[in-house]
């Protein structure tokens, strides 16, 4: 009977394997003829066969990142393949050109600066800071309600401005399901902890360029036109825009769902804390302390970023903190989609794609002015119904290519925009870990969804422009 039972099960599941790469297949297939009768409507207008041909390319990988037939990392290696393809070789176009440019985004100072980050988080969880962090919230802010909801709110924003924002909301929402069991997901301050936590983590992320992989999207494409910003630059405009967003979202919280007043028992949140090598958390302390200083003090000792963000690589290293096991087990698919998209981005600037696209905005009825606000809107909603980190790589090329000062603007204005996306649990792996524990329903995210369509880009435009002016 259980031999019946398991070839039964086995064979549900290769039927569901089966359909599956049938579907992902099929629509490959569609997006690559959807591409291909746009491009060919496109290249009618005679703009050359270099430009139609990074049309394409872009088209397709709009299309695989809307609907993920294929993997968003794998798109990022499929663009460069590409790009590597069609310029290294005759096959497609009839000259080559060097494609160092496309394969050199795989060592860019941005791909550096994640990896360091990504280094700092895993230590950092290796050690349980993330739980100290949890424990001092709790410390510091007490048990009154809208305190401890800011506290933790807060806490979560800090952490993954360092901290991966997928790995900073596991961590605080793991710590808070057991006083959600208590109160009921149907309590109102419950639904606030599940939606806050989530929220402040995504918004958080906007303080530092490692926060949102959007920031560094945006950095390394400025960068590739010359204009540098370092870490406390950026840190100037999007440290107070996360913090700000974070306070205010949380007041709306409050409000909405009424938690003034009400009594939580915090019993529940008390947790034993592992017993942790004391040797290998103050190398973590040390090593997150001196790479911190590195990064924002770039503009007085000049050592390049991606220089400094080899730091934990070697101390985390040579302590064993990190082992090759959890190197492994590092990210790297988002280190794939970054230098995916920033070779989309040089492509469409270099063949004069960007300017074409650019020239048609122009023609719309609006002033140039306005043009910021125009993508900070579209790029929220793309991010919302898509990866955050591919709607930069499809925004921020085009951004750029505005006349200064809004070249400079635009792209952090995306940016930020991009990481504002909140209105549906597929919009950001933060609020999928939230919807996961099955402890809040779809519909508790639109609200501050609708919320941050509005305040996100809202905040991005007032504060990088006011940025800007100083800046320039």
């Amino acid at each position: 009977m259980y031999d019946n039972d398991s070839r039964r099960a086995a064979l549900k599941w290769y039927r569901r394997l089966r359909l599956n790469w049938i579907f992902t297949t099929s629509t490959f297939a569609g997006n690559f003829l959807i591409a291909l009768l746009l491009t060919f409507l496109f290249a009618e207008q005679g703009h050359g066969e270099a430009v139609d041909f990074v049309f394409f390319i872009a088209v397709l990988s709009i299309g695989l990142w809307i609907t993920e037939a294929i993997p968003p990392f794998a798109v990022g290696i499929f663009i460069i393949a590409m790009l590597s393809f069609g310029f290294g070789t005759d096959y497609i176009l009839e000259e080559s050109a060097p494609v160092e440019k496309y394969l050199g985004t795989w060592t860019s100072n941005v791909i550096w600066l994640l990896l360091g980050g990504f280094f700092l988080a895993k230590a950092m969880s290796i050690v349980h800071l993330d739980r100290a962090l949890f424990k001092f919230t709790l410390n510091r802010f007490g048990d009154r309600p809208e305190r401890l909801l800011l506290g933790l709110m807060v806490t979560t924003a800090l952490g993954s401005m360092v901290m991966s924002n997928t790995a900073t909301t596991a961590m605080m929402v793991s710590s808070v399901v057991p006083l959600v069991l208590v109160l009921g997901k149907d309590a109102s301050y419950s639904k606030a902890l599940l939606i806050g936590i989530p929220a402040a983590a995504s918004v958080g992320g906007i303080g530092t360029i490692i926060g949102s992989t959007p920031n560094a999207i945006a950095v390394g494409a400025l960068q590739e036109k010359g204009i540098y910003i370092t870490f406390v630059e950026w840190m100037v405009v999007g440290f107070p825009v996360g913090l700000i967003l974070v306070y205010f979202f949380w007041r709306f919280l409050v409000k909405y769902h009424r938690i003034k007043g009400i009594s939580i028992d915090l019993s529940s949140l008390k947790q034993e804390e592992k017993k942790i090598d004391p040797f290998k958390r103050r190398a973590v302390i040390f090593t997150l302390a001196a790479t911190i200083l590195l990064w924002v003090t770039e503009p007085l000792h000049g050592i390049p970023v991606a220089a400094s963000s080899a730091l934990p690589m070697v101390l985390l290293t040579l302590t064993q903190v990190i082992t090759a096991e959890h190197v492994r087990a590092l990210p790297w698919d988002t280190l794939m989609l970054v230098a995916g998209g920033l070779g989309m981005g040089i492509a469409i600037v270099d063949v004069g794609l960007a300017d074409i696209v650019m020239q048609a905005i122009y023609l719309l009825p609006f002033p140039v002015f306005v043009l910021p606000a125009l993508f900070a809107l579209i790029g929220v909603l793309l991010s919302n119904v898509m990866s955050n980190t591919a709607a930069a790589s499809i925004l921020v090329p085009l951004a750029i290519a505005l006349p200064m000062p809004y070249g400079l603007a635009a792209p952090v204005i995306v940016a930020i925009a991009c990481s504002c996306s909140l209105l549906l649990p597929v919009s950001t792996p933060s609020n999928a870990i939230s919807f996961g524990t099955g402890l809040i329903e779809q519909k508790d995210f639109r609200p501050g969804g609708f919320y941050f369509i509005v305040a996100g880009p809202l905040a991005a435009i007032i504060s990088v422009l006011l940025w800007v002016l100083f800046y320039m």
